[in-house]
């Protein structure tokens, strides 16, 4: 495993100059644990050097910032776009990808000690857009709490997409991140087909069980809206697919639905494309074609998914949110230290997983 002189991913630039390294030998500790649900998983446990991960400029997704305390995600979604970083550490893309978990257990103390420098600028910070941030490991490690409660204190805007229930859990932190700053909350469903469900998101919450958190959220006045990703071309967009999704999502009192079409980038796709061939391999030549331009299904397909949900989520009466923006209460400087100017705010909807 190549652990020495890494760098972040080409789309996790470290926000702080200088030493580029991700981490060290020294700091790494492997642990498995002999309980059902961490059974065949290794956890390679690091003290990172940095956490706040800038986006480059020509990324198409809709913030400058991220954070992710984690690398590899057990909800082993077998189309997931993040399998590619896992070559960075020469770790296996497919199942390597699902069973070996990088774990940056230092990530809250490491965020709070960045959130304080006088180099950063409040700007608003994404979380969950790699791998999950509340997949299984965050029940054992517990990194969230922390960084939410660094974000909390410097009133510094923020954004999370989540598969996992497990959200829940610091639902009074993030409400009393939502007095002081942005907060945005996104969940994932893209199909509530339940046998779909199990052979492409084996390690996930159902999608009903999603779909209780965002419930859960909004009664407790924290709006969350749902990113309808991935649809599958062939397997979830029969039109009865989209009106049942579009339909429980609504039930759910989400704020906002938006669609997202499968893509297929380096890493993802070998992995999709053999379990197609093991599911279906009667869609192994559709996806060819419909992909051979790319990791991306075409405009015309794109178009007339994002149409037809549309079209379901004002039939169903789901609008964009009305709800009062949040308040931000920059924090006081600390002693010797240059005043923060103004967090920049972001959209709150996320719209690429």
């Amino acid at each position: 495993m190549r652990w020495d002189n890494l760098a972040e991913s080409p789309v996790e630039n470290p926000a702080t100059a200088g030493d580029t390294a991700l981490f060290s030998t020294s700091a790494v500790t492997t642990r498995t644990f002999d309980t059902p649900e961490f059974r065949g998983i290794t956890f390679h446990e690091i003290r990172a050097r940095s956490i706040l991960n800038r986006v480059p400029g020509a990324s198409r997704m809709p913030f400058e910032w991220t954070v992710n305390p984690y690398r590899g995600c057990t909800h082993a979604c077998v189309y997931c776009f993040a399998r590619k970083t896992h070559s960075y550490l020469d770790l296996d893309t497919g199942l390597g990808f699902d069973t070996q978990i990088v774990v940056k257990i230092n990530a809250p103390e490491l965020l709070r000690r960045q959130l304080a420098s006088p180099r950063w600028q409040g700007a608003h910070i994404a979380m969950g857009t790699n791998v999950d941030c509340y997949q299984r490991a965050e029940g054992r490690y517990q990194l969230m709490p922390g960084i939410i409660t660094a974000l909390r204190d410097r009133a510094n805007p923020f954004s999370i997409l989540t598969k996992g229930t497990l959200i829940l859990r610091d639902l009074d932190l993030l409400r009393q991140a939502a007095e002081v700053t942005e907060v945005g909350i996104s969940v994932s469903v893209g199909f509530t087909d339940r046998e779909l469900w199990r052979t492409v998101e084996p390690g996930t919450p159902s999608p009903e069980r999603r779909l209780d958190v965002v419930r859960t959220l909004t009664d407790h006045g924290i709006g969350c809206g749902v990113l309808m990703a991935p649809v599958i071309p062939f397997l979830g967009d029969h039109p009865d697919q989209l009106r049942a999704t579009v339909r429980a999502i609504a039930a759910s009192g989400a704020t906002s639905v938006t669609p997202l079409v499968l893509h297929l980038r380096s890493g993802a796709r070998e992995w999709f494309m053999q379990w197609l061939g093991q599911h279906h391999p009667h869609l192994v030549r559709r996806y060819e074609r419909l992909y051979a331009e790319g990791a991306y299904a075409p405009k015309w397909y794109q178009r007339r998914i994002t149409r037809q949900v549309h079209e379901l989520a004002t039939e169903f009466g789901i609008g964009p949110t009305d709800r009062a923006a949040p308040r931000r209460i920059p924090p006081p400087p600390e002693a010797g230290s240059e005043p923060q100017t103004e967090p920049q705010t972001e959209p709150e909807q996320l719209t690429l997983l």
